[in-house]
Formats: C-alpha cells, structure tokens, sequence
C-alpha cells in the first residue's frame, strides 16, 4: 500500500514538473521568436538555411536570460530556436515567390532635396506634383520634412521654389533604383527588408528609400548604382533559380 501511495506522488511530481517546464519552454520560445523578430540578420540566417543554431544560441542567450529574469541552459534556447525556425522557413517561400517576379529600372541623375514641414512647403509641393507629371519625381512626408526625389535636370527651377533657411538638406548626383514587384508584395512583409539588405551587404550607402504600392524606390550615389543594379539583379536570378528548382 505504501509503495502505490509513493508511485502516485512520484507520478504527480513528475506531472507537475513536466507541467512547469512546458510553461517555461513555451515562456522563453516566446522570447526567443520576440529576439530573431527584432533581428534582421538572424532572420535572412534562418530563411536562407545556413543558420548555425548553436551559435545563435550562445549569441542571444544574454538578452534571453536577462528577459526571463533567470539562467536558462543552452539546450533550452537551442530547442526554441528549432521551434521558431519552420516559420521563418515558409514566410521565405512567398517572399523568394514576389522577388522572382520583380522586375527593375533605373533612373540616375536624381537629386534629392528635404524641406521643414509647413503649410506653405507642403502645398508647393502638392502643386509641384499636379504640374510635373512627365517627370520623376517622388515625395515621402515625415513628421517634421518632407523629401523630394526628382529629376536632376529640374534642380535649378525647384531649388528657387523654396527659402533657403527651410532646406535641410540638398544632395545632387543621385540614382534611384525602381523595383517593382507584384501585388502580393503589399501583403508579403520582409520583401522590402530584403531588397535593402541586398544593397547593403555591398557596402553601399542609401542614401534614401521611398515605398510607392508595388514599387521600392532605392536612392544611392550615382557612381555606386551598378553595384546596387548588379546586387539586386543577382538577388532576383536566384530567387527565379530557386523557384525553378523547387518545380
């Protein structure tokens, strides 16, 4: 009788403890999904399948530990991260899909121009939109500016539009890199992350990004726009590649 009584309690702590443990596992899988979130380059790792799960284990387990407000052993995170991974995985599948599909154009001698946001800068700059159609030209609005995108050749005429103590910024020699990509890009998050960090990893500077529907506008130096051309032709090929493969 002793004997069964203890079997019962054993089984009961065990089914508690095995309780508390999927509770913390499943607490600090949480964290770990809120980490890579929060981290682009984990992220590309795990969509691109040449993650190393170790390292990035050792990596985040600091903040890991310091959320979950204990230590927490490095098999633990290891198991998350294999949890999260699939995810990541199949959100790669619809981005690799609009990436295929996206097509590119280039405009170089571009100049970009930031203003203080006012009611007089803003309605010029509405008028500036409704009789320059024929040309390029993009505006992005902030909180504080407004950027304008346009054609180098109009920089004279735009630049007497306005006071010269609202201009933030003035910068000429500029290429705008167009992609355009399918509809499903405006429900497909992670595509435009992509084509940035596409440029990116060349090493070159942005100078500005615009998003417009369908289209990723990308600004870079016009002496740097074949490195960025070539860096987002590259990405496009292989994603058609992989979709080729995958068929």
């Amino acid at each position: 009788m002793l004997t069964v009584m203890l079997l019962f309690v054993l089984v009961k702590i065990v089914q508690n403890w095995l309780w508390v443990y999927q509770i913390l596992t499943k607490s600090i899988a949480k964290i770990v999904r809120d980490i890579i979130d929060e981290d682009l380059t984990i992220q590309d790792a795990l969509q691109r399948g040449y993650a190393n799960i170790s390292a990035i284990s050792r990596a985040i387990k600091p903040k890991v530990e310091e959320s979950f407000g204990k230590r927490v052993k490095p098999e633990t995170i290891i198991t998350s991260l294999k949890r999260v991974k699939p995810s990541y995985a199949e959100q790669s599948d619809a981005i690799t899909n609009v990436i295929a599909k996206s097509t590119i154009n280039v405009r170089t001698d571009v100049a970009k121009l930031s203003l203080e946001k006012n009611k007089k800068n803003v309605d010029t700059v509405a008028k500036m939109m409704s009789t320059k159609q024929e040309g390029f030209l993009q505006v992005s609005e902030g909180l504080s500016s407004i950027t304008i995108i346009y054609d180098q050749m109009m920089r004279k005429e735009i630049l007497k539009t306005f006071e010269k103590g609202q201009i933030l910024e003035d910068t000429p020699n500029l290429a705008a890199i167009i992609v355009h990509s399918p509809e499903e890009v405006v429900v497909t998050p992670g595509c435009a992350v992509q084509f940035v960090s596409q440029v990116s990893r060349r090493r070159i500077n942005i100078e500005d990004i615009v998003g417009c529907y369908t289209d990723t506008v990308i600004v870079v130096k016009n002496e740097e726009v074949g490195k960025a051309f070539a860096a987002l032709t590259d990405l496009i090929s292989g994603a058609r590649k992989s979709l080729e493969l995958s068929r």
